[in-house]
């Protein structure tokens, strides 16, 4: 049976997993505030720049359109997320 052998991410790709990780806290951080206040209901509202700078650092890393390759970086560094 043949392990795995780690992959040492390049800086690109670390950048490229940091920014997302950025992007996936605004997300739930503005979905978690969308029932706040009264009426509640109001849309998600993610910062552009935040999205941008994800979608920038992913076409750095040449992982730009290949989500399959940047989510076998994600499983491959142990990733997890938190409840």
């Amino acid at each position: 049976m043949r392990t795995a052998v780690p992959t040492v991410p390049t800086d690109r790709e670390r950048t490229a997993v940091q920014a997302y990780l950025r992007l996936l806290h605004t997300v739930r951080a503005a979905f978690d505030d969308t029932g706040a206040g009264p009426g509640g209901g109001r849309p998600a509202v993610v910062p552009p720049g935040v999205l941008a700078e994800a979608e920038r650092a992913l076409d750095a890393a040449g992982l730009a359109g290949n989500e399959e390759e940047f989510f076998r970086l994600l499983h491959t560094w142990s990733w997890s997320p938190q409840p």
